[in-house]
């Protein structure tokens, strides 16, 4: 309930009740006013004092807004440096060793950061912070090119390898359960036949007539045809200077021209040609230059059934 305002009047002697009129009124709104212009100016430059003006208010709280942006696109920075650096750590210590490749030099994957300053950054170079982050940026993307390009120059590299893995040969001719026995005499040696010593460009293995004979690697076959030293024989090109030769067949399946895979059959074991009894004349040439098949073997064993093979050879 409002407070009353009382005066005495001396005539009927009480106090009675004072009604404010309208000029009393007016008479009171301007010192109103004035005391609530007072508090009001007073609380205003206690806040201004306090807090500063709205304007900065606004703008701490924009500046908030856009640190807690900036944490975050840091921190997106940093996860992306460590991706990068597990990508860069497999390249050079996975892949490029099993592809038989250098890793890159910290040189070749810092080539070309840095260089003349963009013109826009010139806006804010003043600002220290905003300097050192676009230059994590720029760094950051100029080392996932390089990486990118070496993932595809890795990417090229496996294509050639994987297709000379499964061109060069590297398993047995013939499977290891139907082989009998295995002749190593590789290079001069006394020929059965012809009764004089002679060079023995490949390895004699024994098997029943008509055991199959396999593709060791992929290929184009070069010839096929009849020899009369040879007999029956192919010959297959596998690229990268490999090329194998099956002889003494008592049948050939492919034809001059044809591409192969490994473990095709070719045909099957016989004693065409000069030949005293049932075999396969294998050969591998590498540039041109007869090698050793026995070293293509243990591609194809484990070390106990490559042993097992020598152990065989020595009876």
């Amino acid at each position: 309930m409002a407070r009353m305002t009382y005066r005495y009047n001396p005539v009927r002697c009480q106090y009675e009740p004072v009604y404010l009129t309208g000029k009393r009124l007016l008479k009171k709104l301007p010192l109103f006013f004035a005391i609530s212009f007072s508090i009001a100016f007073t609380c205003f430059f206690w806040y201004i004092d306090r807090h500063g003006p709205f304007e900065e208010q606004i703008l701490q709280k924009r500046n908030q807004v856009l640190k807690a942006k900036w944490d975050a696109l840091q921190e997106r920075v940093d996860q992306s440096y460590n991706q990068l650096n597990g990508f860069i750590d497999k390249d050079d210590n996975n892949y490029r060793i099993f592809l038989d490749l250098e890793p890159l030099s910290p040189d070749q994957r810092e080539a070309g950061v840095g260089g003349s300053e963009p013109f826009y950054l010139a806006e804010v170079k003043n600002f220290q912070l905003v300097v050192e982050g676009y230059e994590r940026l720029e760094k950051l993307k100029h080392q996932v090119d390089v990486e990118k390009q070496s993932y595809k120059a890795l990417s090229q590299t496996a294509d050639i390898k994987l297709s000379m893995w499964a061109s060069r040969p590297a398993i047995q001719p013939i499977h290891n359960k139907e082989l009998k026995r295995l002749y190593t005499t590789f290079g001069w040696r006394f020929h059965p036949i012809l009764k004089y010593f002679r060079d023995h460009n490949g390895l004699d293995l024994a098997a029943l007539h008509g055991t199959p004979v396999y593709a060791t690697g992929n290929g184009t076959v070069s010839r096929s045809d009849y020899s009369e030293t040879y007999g029956f024989v192919i010959y297959i090109d596998h690229g990268f200077g490999f090329e194998t030769r099956y002889a003494h067949l008592s049948k050939f399946l492919v034809t001059t021209g044809e591409h192969i895979k490994r473990g095709q059959l070719l045909g099957y074991v016989g004693s065409s040609g000069l030949s005293k009894s049932p075999h396969l004349h294998y050969e591998v040439l590498n540039q041109g230059i007869p090698v050793n098949p026995i070293n293509f073997f243990q591609r194809d064993l484990n070390n106990a059934e490559f042993q097992k093979l020598i152990d065989q050879v020595k009876k």
